[in-house]
């Protein structure tokens, strides 16, 4: 914490008094009493708390400055509010907005509190705690063994985060599980990649949106465009929203914008006029106009859900997977004086029905569950006798520069911009929504066909 205007409260309490109920009307609690009324109960309530500041100062058992108790009670006022308001640190809130532009050292994990209890809300994709198998509703009992009851969302990220190579264990209780399990993670630094694409095969292209951050939308529409100029035109599309915790507010009604031709987006409503909010598609749209399945599960929250919920309501996509996570406020950072910040919830959104998604989410079209692969037994190497290669002082085989150049395509080609065959065969939501899509262009042509016929019958 930077010292200056708060440490001037470590002298009188006189002083500190005064800067409270300063502060106090400043914010504004008089808003909806009768001035003198206001002011006497504000003073009274004030008085009471510089008193408990006062003895917590002078005879707690450890020494605490004004300056840790007034944090603390700052926090401990905006936690009380929702899961999702708090207090930033100035440290917080400068972390806060290196996350929106790219990159922060961690595990990579979106958390929420939820029924009292630190739920993941869901793990960055390729991050340390996606590769360590921590899934989306895990609940986090201990962080390196502290229990983290009464831990507030903001201090289990502080606890989670650390330097680059060290090591973070979390226990966590998951559904099905009869035990906590202890989950070691190495920290390291993470690098938000939000938008990735691939051709699942040829005409069918899969857009992976995993956070949205500042250039996601100019980041999907290169991914587009580049889907869109390959030989064989898009047939269809898959916009993966899995695990996706969301992010800023105008990424989503940016990505939204490039689906949709016209209409509402998302709305906004406050307890102040400027809090209510209309946004609407600019006909701007990049997307070409073939089928779009868009794959969401428990994971995706927030802005992703804004996204899930526009395509739906214009019949745009056809949601896949199973029931969002539910997150339809909206939280808007009020900078401070003292360089920290308030992530304060200001208003909830409405999808393009009116709907309201809060503790709700958004229910799929076509509820598929994902299954996980089957564990590969095993295998124990068969042993296959002794061969040239295995004698002493052999000749080593010459190099075949055309099954050299052969791979090193395959790998590029796999690199770059087709999905593996095992990419594929790892996951049975994407596997049913490319089923979807090509069953959309057999329906396509049946539907023609009949017409024709029909037609042509009438003619006779």
């Amino acid at each position: 914490m930077q010292k200056g205007r708060l440490s001037v409260l470590k002298t009188p309490l006189a002083i500190l008094f005064f800067s409270v109920v300063a502060a106090a009307c400043v914010i504004g609690f008089s808003r909806n009493l009768p001035a003198q009324a206001a002011s006497d109960a504000e003073y009274r309530r004030m008085r009471v708390f510089t008193e408990a500041l006062a003895e917590i100062e002078r005879k707690y058992v450890e020494k605490k400055s004004p300056e840790e108790l007034i944090n603390a009670a700052i926090k401990g006022m905006v936690s009380s509010l929702d899961p999702h308001s708090s207090y930033l640190t100035p440290e917080e809130y400068k972390e806060l907005q290196v996350e929106t532009k790219g990159s922060f050292t961690g595990v990579g994990i979106e958390i929420t509190t939820k029924d009292g209890i630190l739920t993941v809300v869901s793990p960055i994709e390729g991050t340390p705690a996606y590769k360590a198998g921590i899934k989306a509703g895990d609940r986090i009992v201990k962080i390196d063994g502290k229990l983290t009851k009464g831990m507030t969302s903001m201090d289990a990220v502080k606890a989670i985060r650390g330097p680059k190579g060290d090591k973070v264990v979390l226990s966590i209780m998951r559904e099905g599980e009869a035990r906590l399990l202890d989950i070691p993670i190495v920290r390291d630094v993470i690098p938000l990649v939000s938008v990735r694409h691939k051709i699942i095969e040829d005409g069918y292209g899969y857009v992976r949106i995993s956070t949205f951050q500042e250039n996601t939308t100019s980041d999907l529409v290169k991914a587009l465009r580049n889907l869109q100029t390959q030989k064989i035109p898009l047939k269809g599309l898959v916009l993966d929203l899995r695990n996706d915790p969301g992010g800023l507010l105008q990424e989503a009604v940016g990505v939204a914008d490039q689906f949709l031709e016209d209409g509402v987006i998302v709305s906004t409503k406050g307890r102040l006029p400027g809090q209510e909010m209309v946004f609407r598609a600019t006909g701007s749209m990049t997307a070409g106009d073939y089928p779009i399945v868009c794959l969401v599960n428990n994971g995706t929250a927030s802005a992703s859900e804004i996204v899930a919920g526009a395509l739906q309501d214009h019949s745009r996509a056809i949601i896949m997977g199973t029931t969002s996570f539910g997150k339809g406020s909206v939280q808007t950072i009020i900078p401070m004086d003292d360089n920290g910040a308030l992530r304060l919830t200001t208003a909830r959104y409405y999808v393009p029905s009116g709907r309201a998604i809060q503790a709700k989410g958004i229910v799929p079209d076509v509820v598929v569950a994902f299954e996980p692969p089957p564990e590969k037994p095993n295998k124990k190497e068969k042993f296959h006798g002794i061969r040239e290669k295995d004698l002493n002082g052999a000749m080593k085989a010459e190099e075949d520069p055309e099954a050299e150049n052969k791979n090193k395509d395959e790998e590029e080609t796999d690199d770059k911009l087709y999905m593996t065959a095992e990419r594929l065969a790892k996951d049975n939501q994407l596997r049913r929504a490319l089923d979807l899509l090509k069953a959309w262009q057999v329906f396509e042509k049946v539907a023609k066909t009949k017409y024709s016929h029909g037609a042509t019958t009438e003619e006779r």
